[in-house]
């Protein structure tokens, strides 16, 4: 009973997992295809989630992540103490500077990105609200990197590391002496790492205990100064850590 109950949730998770946001929309044969699942098994999973709202089916005939997923996932405690608690600061860091800010969690070898405010005039960036993306090459993931156990940082930098640009750090050695300074210096900045037209300064964002729970940056193009930003984002950082050290339990 145990096993063919597990069996089930394995192909349910299978299905949702073959979305992503590259994949945010999939026919059947697709769905079928990337969860390694038979038509037919695939057609009665989807056909139960979408009964539930799990899936929504659009006149395209693709399916694509329904409300019901979102409206679980926003109360993942995380998410929401964290989103709450950095909304006020992320408006305020994006007046001062009218570009990309964002805030981001660890999860794994990935950051995940919990909230950004972007503007119509700011640079593009591929990130967004539940988008994940590497810890070694963005400036919230060196941030997270650093402040993590040297288990986890041998983990993470003994992993094969991708190379998104002609720019991105991939070099273990020179990750840990990137690593060092950004514990010395409170902050890291990413440049060029993720996109050539980029580049990303992110601090430390501490709960009630001290622990880094988060990082927060702002992306901005990668002409001019950018160590300019450098303090806009450490007062910023140090804004949500009140905020997050005050908010009541849940």
């Amino acid at each position: 009973m145990a096993r063919a109950e597990q069996s089930v949730t394995q192909r349910v998770l299978a299905v949702l997992d073959a979305f992503s946001v590259q994949r945010p929309a999939l026919r059947l044969s697709e769905i079928s295809r990337l969860a390694e699942l038979s038509l037919t098994t695939a057609h009665r999973q989807v056909a139960e989630l979408t009964r539930w709202g799990a899936l929504e089916r659009g006149e395209d005939g693709r399916y694509r992540i329904g409300l019901k997923l979102w409206e679980l996932g926003a109360l993942a405690p995380r998410s929401v103490d964290l989103r709450e608690a950095a909304l006020p600061v992320l408006e305020d860091l994006y007046e001062a500077t009218h570009q990309n800010v964002q805030i981001a969690v660890r999860d794994g070898h990935e950051v995940v990105y919990v909230e950004r405010i972007t503007g119509r005039g700011a640079v593009s960036v591929v990130s967004r609200p539940g988008s994940r993306l590497p810890l070694h090459a963005t400036a919230v993931g060196l941030v997270l990197l650093a402040y993590t156990s040297a288990d986890e940082i041998d983990a993470v930098l003994g992993a094969p590391l991708r190379r998104y640009t002609a720019h991105t750090v991939v070099d273990p050695r020179r990750l840990r002496r990137i690593l060092a300074e950004t514990r010395r210096q409170g902050y890291a900045i990413s440049d060029r790492q993720i996109e050539e037209v980029s580049a990303s300064i992110a601090a430390p964002v501490r709960d009630g205990t001290g622990a880094v729970v988060a990082a927060l940056s702002v992306v901005v193009p990668t002409r001019g100064q950018l160590r300019r930003y450098v303090p806009a984002v450490l007062t910023a950082a140090r804004g949500v850590t009140r905020q997050l050290a005050t908010a009541p339990e849940r």
